[in-house]
């Protein structure tokens, strides 16, 4: 086995992890926002600041996840 053929099977598997972690993050995330905005729902503008802030970051460590898949695509080919 070489290495483009450990590339090929595994970076598929990376995005896919990738990508069913960030579901994962951000349901956790706006999950909690919600029932945090039930609760106190005076303090909704700053949690709900707080949520969007968090879920750019969470999206953010995806899309670098899709940008090394791109690179390392390159790779193979």
């Amino acid at each position: 086995m070489d290495y483009k053929f450990a590339l090929a099977l595994s970076l598929p598997i990376a995005i896919g992890l990738a990508a069913i972690g960030s579901g994962f993050g951000l349901g956790r995330a706006v999950g909690q926002a919600m029932e945090a905005i039930g609760r106190q729902p005076e303090a909704a503008a700053k949690i709900q600041v707080a949520m969007i802030i968090g879920s750019a970051f969470i999206e953010a460590l995806t899309i670098y996840a899709l940008v090394a898949f791109f690179i390392l695509m390159g790779k193979i080919g």
